[in-house]
């Protein structure tokens, strides 16, 4: 079965895709990587919903014409891809989150938008689509929802591996002989991508190759007003967004530590921040493996700040596991609409929190209806190998 994979993460710049072909062989679950790609928003797209985001007021109008265009651009993304690597069975998009809603350490909604109409109509093909709320109905946090991969990835890994992802919000599955746990550790590229936009500093938006951070020098008194954000000592699992730590934060922060740092010192300060937190939660835990994936990974200030800090882990790529770092999340929301074909939950509820595990989505149908597959055993791996 083929599936092609789609998702906007935290940092909201653009699709990222990728079409795994799956064959289930006893209890091993095999897919074959055909193509990934990540295609950047139009810029006025991506300043638009930019513009609307919290702590920004917006208005049900332009909600709609939001889920509208954004909607579009997954189709035109999945029309491409598929004229490049052929048909699909079926789509899973993710689409764009633009709210959150967690009251202290609960998850009570989320929003994803990206109208999965318009992609099904483009892909030919059955659309899974708003994959966490099942979730949070059954009293998890709907995220971090990679963590299925991710448990029957790094199953046979020894010791307690983990599996990290550097995105807007980085977050973590712990995987070892318990139950896998999982949780959203904090920002990781959000207020770093944040302060270069506020300050103007790269018209990309984000930090390339770390080349800001490494100019600039830690603010010691800034990095330790951040570290005392009440989020990191929320029990786990717990998860969180952009609702949260936005620039208006950063410059909370600011007032609070009395700084008026350049942007590269604040660039090097936010980064530091992740490394702190990222690192902190890896010893808690114990981890002798730790598989990285996410645009942090392409960050050299920030992947060292992480080998500085964690000297006796090992610090793995996914690209090692078969998961191209930049495509790991794509692939992922392929292996979960294959698993919602065939009728399997696609969370862990001692990685979300939820009373029980979930199928995940709802189902927009393709022109061949709604794509359900026989009921199959539930894997307990996955071997991914790259064919693009």
């Amino acid at each position: 079965m083929r599936v092609l994979g789609m998702i906007s993460g935290t940092s909201h710049d653009g699709i990222d895709a990728a079409v795994v072909d799956f064959r289930l062989e006893g209890c091993t679950l095999h897919g074959g990587v055909v193509h990934t790609s990540g295609t950047p928003y139009d810029p006025a797209l991506r300043a638009r919903l930019v513009a609307a985001l919290p702590p920004s007021p917006t208005t049900f109008s332009e909600v709609c014409e939001l889920h509208t265009l954004i909607g579009q651009a997954f189709a035109a993304v999945a029309s491409d891809v598929i004229s490049e690597s052929g048909p699909v069975d079926l789509v899973c998009s993710h689409g764009q989150t633009v709210f959150h809603w967690v009251r202290e350490s609960t998850a009570l909604g989320t929003l994803q938008i990206g109208e999965p109409a318009w992609i099904a109509s483009a892909a030919q093909a059955p659309v899974v689509s708003d994959v966490r709320i099942a979730d949070i109905v059954n009293g998890g946090q709907g995220a971090p929802l990679v963590s299925m991969m991710d448990h029957l990835l790094l199953a046979a890994v020894p010791g307690t591996s983990a599996a990290l992802n550097l995105g807007g919000i980085s977050n973590m599955t712990i995987v070892s002989d318990d139950a896998p746990t999982a949780f959203d550790i904090g920002p990781a590229n959000a207020l770093i991508d944040a302060a270069i936009v506020a300050r103007g500093a790269n018209a990309l938006g984000f930090d390339a190759d770390g080349a800001i951070a490494a100019q600039g020098t830690i603010d010691e008194r800034l990095l330790s007003e951040l570290l005392d954000e009440p989020y990191y000592a929320l029990p786990t699992p717990r998860s969180t967004g952009k609702e949260l730590f936005h620039w208006p934060y950063v410059e909370a922060a600011l007032v609070r530590a009395g700084s008026i740092p350049s942007t590269a010192d604040l660039v090097a300060t936010l980064t530091e921040l992740t490394v702190r937190t990222v690192a902190a939660e890896v010893r808690k835990a114990g981890v002798t493996t730790l598989v990285v994936s996410g645009g942090g990974v392409r960050n050299p200030v920030l992947m060292a700040g992480l080998q500085r800090e964690l000297a006796d882990v090992k610090l793995e790529p996914s690209d090692d596991f078969g998961a191209p770092s930049d495509a790991k999340e794509a692939i992922a929301f392929a292996l979960i609409g294959w698993l919602t074909a065939h009728g399997l939950p696609g969370t862990l509820p001692s990685a979300t929190g939820a009373s029980a595990p979930s199928v995940l989505g709802a189902i927009t149908p393709g022109p061949r209806g709604f794509g359900i597959q026989p009921t199959v055993t539930a894997p307990n791996a996955l071997v991914l190998e790259v064919r693009a």
